[in-house]
């Protein structure tokens, strides 16, 4: 498999595929979850809003052109399921995490992120604030 960290410079649709693996560079993470990568907009709209679960083995990560905070922010309208949130930087570095809960208006980022990555809540301490990541191929 090929690791890819990415540089400002490369074009994240010429890169990623449509599912990878976020690997914590800090620590081993076993059994990473299937993640799919989702960089248009049409992909970020509907995120995971309407699906009835997700698997411990599932997630979705959200990209945008920039680090944001008001860009990488997310709602839980119409999410029935409670979701562990990681926010990423253009670095590769996590930022934030935080429980998200059903229903809730909205999320932000205490630091601009990039990447907002949305997995099962039990997989809450698989990433810390600090840790840097790399995308990998599935």
């Amino acid at each position: 498999m090929l690791c890819h960290i990415f540089r400002r410079s490369e074009s994240l649709q010429q890169v990623m595929p449509s599912f990878i693996f976020i690997q914590n560079l800090n620590r081993a993470i076993e059994n990473p979850p299937r993640i799919k990568f989702c960089d248009s907009f049409a992909c970020r709209l509907r995120g995971l809003m309407f699906r009835d679960h997700l698997s411990l083995d599932d997630g979705l990560v959200l990209v945008i052109s920039r680090d944001s905070r008001a860009d990488s922010s997310i709602h839980m309208f119409f999410v029935p399921f409670d979701l562990a949130v990681f926010w990423i930087n253009n670095d590769n570095e996590v930022v934030d995490k935080v429980i998200a809960r059903s229903w809730r208006p909205a999320y932000f980022p205490a630091r601009a992120a990039r990447y907002t990555l949305e997995i099962h809540p039990e997989r809450f301490n698989d990433y810390q604030i600090g840790d840097k990541v790399a995308f990998k191929d599935v």
